[in-house]
């Protein structure tokens, strides 16, 4: 079924993303699609480089009477996000992505596609090897490990590249062009694991919270979905002590920047008590789903009978545990007064975990105002000291994106867009990490903006990108590339 992607117009960029969805390149795993690339690039005759971090530049030399035009950088990042349905049986390092056409979409079977960023690599790819768009000098920028990092960004050396204006890649809703993004900062939260006999005549437990849709921590925040941790913890903080429940281990969620969709729990109670955790889950269950019946229907709390563990968490650390989970800060925290509808900080409580010596607890903070996310990190600081977390690290800070409201590629980017489309595109900021704020802090003279064609549900096996709005963004890029102006 892949092959119909091949024949989607515009087939400039369809091919080049088929091609992409057969190569592995999960962040932190991109060396397959770092060599299919330089292969590529090969045999188009594409003068190709790759620097120390991983990043690829490719270079073309602009079209005859196009020289003294301003310089073109396109940028997106080649690294894809690894999401996958519980029972999907895939491995991202090895596996192809499954992905085929469903009506008016193109979505993967069971895992995330790859549309971000396939479809801004796709793009520039098709700008290397096109013969029939007029345009001055391109440079095209793929950097490396953008979702768990950003390394690529952060690791690019001034100087390097020559252009004048940024084409950032990397947005999702076609006729939005947008002039800023927030920054971010990683939090760790470790408890050490203090351990304890099981309870005699205890039964074990797996409890699984299931079917949330995820998504994207920046672009998804404020869109009233379940998060699983803490739908998981609501559970626990409400029955552990009247069912004398223990904890052994937890499991939820796997990336910082994707909305936690599963989260599952081991747990003991004494026997006695079986048939009452089971009711309760039953109720809980229930609750959740009436709460989000509008944003997360599928959602389901379900138990089921487990091997008793080898121990159990430390009473006095379980509560803590639990008591810190319920108070973290979690999904949006401020809106932009200036921009409704757009999100200026949020938090989101990725991934709770248990290892064989520690709890650990990773978030993603966001803000477009930097003093509001060292409020947050200072509230979400204040949680974990309360509840005497062993370890709090603060790291990964990466700066936004602040608008240039006189912007010269905005104005004729505007223009463009009014013309070819009979509206004006929507001026937006973007409340995830565009890579343009660590960029755009090496190269200050760039002018950049961001775009890209419709693409829902970002870092979730939901994830689908509209076909007819790549046909509209990929006229749209090569209009821009026809009337840059003079340098």
């Amino acid at each position: 079924m892949s092959e119909t992607i091949r024949d989607l117009q515009p087939k400039a960029i369809w091919e080049n993303f088929y091609k992409l969805t057969q190569v592995p390149r999960p962040s932190n795993h991109e060396e397959k699609a770092r060599e299919f690339m330089m292969n590529w690039a090969k045999e188009n005759q594409i003068d190709a480089t790759i620097d120390e971090v991983g990043n690829i530049i490719m270079r073309k030399p602009a079209t005859p009477g196009m020289e003294n035009r301003k310089g073109i950088i396109l940028q997106g990042h080649l690294d894809m996000v690894p999401q996958k349905n519980e029972d999907k049986v895939h491995d991202f390092t090895k596996d192809p992505i499954d992905a085929y056409v469903d009506g008016e979409w193109v979505r993967a079977k069971g895992t995330t596609l790859g549309a971000d960023n396939g479809m801004g690599v796709s793009a520039g790819m098709a700008v290397l090897t096109a013969t029939d768009i007029p345009h001055g000098p391109i440079e095209v920028l793929i950097t490396a490990t953008e979702e768990t990092g950003m390394d690529g960004a952060n690791g690019l050396k001034p100087g390097v590249l020559k252009g004048d204006i940024l084409l950032n890649l990397d947005s999702e809703t076609e006729g939005e062009l947008y002039v800023g993004c927030a920054g971010g900062l990683d939090s760790t939260i470790e408890f050490d694991y203090k351990e304890a006999a099981v309870p005699a005549d205890s039964k074990a437990f797996k409890l699984s919270l299931k079917g949330l849709k995820g998504g994207h921590s920046g672009m998804d925040i404020n869109l009233g979905r379940g998060n699983s941790n803490k739908l998981l913890f609501r559970f626990l903080k409400a029955n552990a002590k009247a069912l004398d429940l223990r904890m052994a281990a937890v499991n939820g969620g796997s990336l910082r920047n994707a909305i936690p969709r599963e989260s599952f729990a081991l747990v003991t109670v004494p026997s006695e008590n079986a048939g009452q955790l089971q009711a309760k889950v039953a109720e809980a269950s229930a609750i959740y789903k009436a709460e989000l019946i509008e944003k997360d229907p599928d959602v389901k709390l379900l138990v089921e009978e487990a091997e008793l563990p080898a121990r159990v968490m430390d009473a006095d650390l379980q509560e803590r545990l639990i008591d810190a989970i319920m108070g973290c800060p979690n999904g949006t925290v401020r809106m932009i007064d200036s921009m409704p509808g757009t999100v200026e900080t949020s938090n989101n409580l990725a991934i709770v975990k248990t290892t064989e010596d520690k709890i650990v607890i990773n978030t993603l903070m966001r803000s477009s105002v930097e003093t509001a996310k060292d409020y947050l990190a200072d509230s979400l600081q204040a949680v974990f000291e309360l509840a005497k977390a062993d370890r709090i690290i603060f790291d990964g800070a990466y700066p936004g994106w602040k608008p240039n409201p006189h912007s010269a590629i905005l104005k004729l980017m505007q223009e463009i867009y009014q013309k070819m489309y009979h509206k004006a595109p929507e001026i937006m900021a973007v409340h995830a990490g565009l890579e343009c704020g660590i960029l755009g802090a090496k190269y200050p003279n760039w002018d950049m903006i961001s775009f890209g064609p419709t693409i829902c549900h970002p870092h979730s096996p939901d994830e689908k990108v509209n076909i007819a709005s790549v046909g509209k963004f990929w006229d749209y890029l090569k209009e821009v590339l026809k009337e840059v102006p003079v340098k």
